[in-house]
């Protein structure tokens, strides 16, 4: 996975320099638009975690997408931002997920006992953005905001167990949210912006609890980088 972000990130600064050359040796095109590709990374952190449980690892945020840039100004530095893109996610853990004949079972174990536990899943992602930016016909670097909300459909959902002398277990997972929605953010200049998430939603669903215990309500705050291009 690391591999495959690097080269993509090899390819995307290419992508970078190009569009850069293009600019500087094209006549200025007064009805262009901005950022209608991205490509991020993050970092995921639970919120409103149930007692005694605790995050490991790297729970990380891949994504790529292509949104729709729509000027609603004559100086095309004010607009919205429609789109699609595909995000898979991981969060680590020490809840351990079992599946049995009746359903999954959950129960948060010591940290010592697995070497790691996830919840991972692959998304359809539907962004919608309000857009501000510096922007002009001549010069590609400039300031942004945007901000807004993005819907997602989880269409894979799957737990994963990793113990120290006993074989991985891993299957897919119906309690994890297929609808998943939540505000953003993205500030920055040039070629590095911050994105921030944060879900409206719980990640499982409701009446997903800890053995005996506590509702698994847990919420995702989300912050990483996102590189946009064209």
């Amino acid at each position: 996975m690391k591999n495959y972000f690097v080269a993509s990130l090899v390819v995307f600064s290419c992508l970078l320099s190009s569009k850069a050359w293009t600019q500087t040796n094209e006549t200025v095109d007064n009805r262009y638009l901005e950022d209608q590709f991205y490509i991020g990374l993050g970092f995921n952190f639970l919120l409103d975690r149930p007692m005694d449980v605790v995050q490991r690892s790297l729970s990380y945020n891949l994504q790529a997408g292509f949104i729709k840039d729509i000027p609603l100004n004559s100086r095309r530095n004010f607009g919205l931002g429609l789109g699609v893109g595909y995000a898979t996610n991981s969060y680590y853990s020490n809840i351990k997920a079992t599946k049995q004949d009746e359903g999954i079972t959950y129960e948060v174990v010591s940290t010592r006992d697995i070497a790691r536990s996830k919840l991972e899943t692959h998304a359809i992602e539907f962004p919608l953005e309000l857009r501000w930016r510096t922007s002009t016909p001549e010069d590609y670097k400039f300031w942004r905001i945007y901000v807004g909300a993005k819907l997602a459909y989880a269409f894979s959902t799957r737990s994963r167990l990793v113990m120290e002398e006993e074989p991985t277990v891993a299957f897919s997972n119906n309690d994890i949210e297929d609808w998943q929605y939540g505000l953003t953010l993205s500030f920055g200049y040039n070629t590095w912006n911050i994105r921030a998430y944060y879900a409206l939603n719980p990640l499982m669903k409701e009446g997903t609890q800890i053995e005996g215990a506590d509702p698994i309500n847990m919420k995702v705050l989300r912050i990483g980088v996102v590189f946009y291009i064209l």
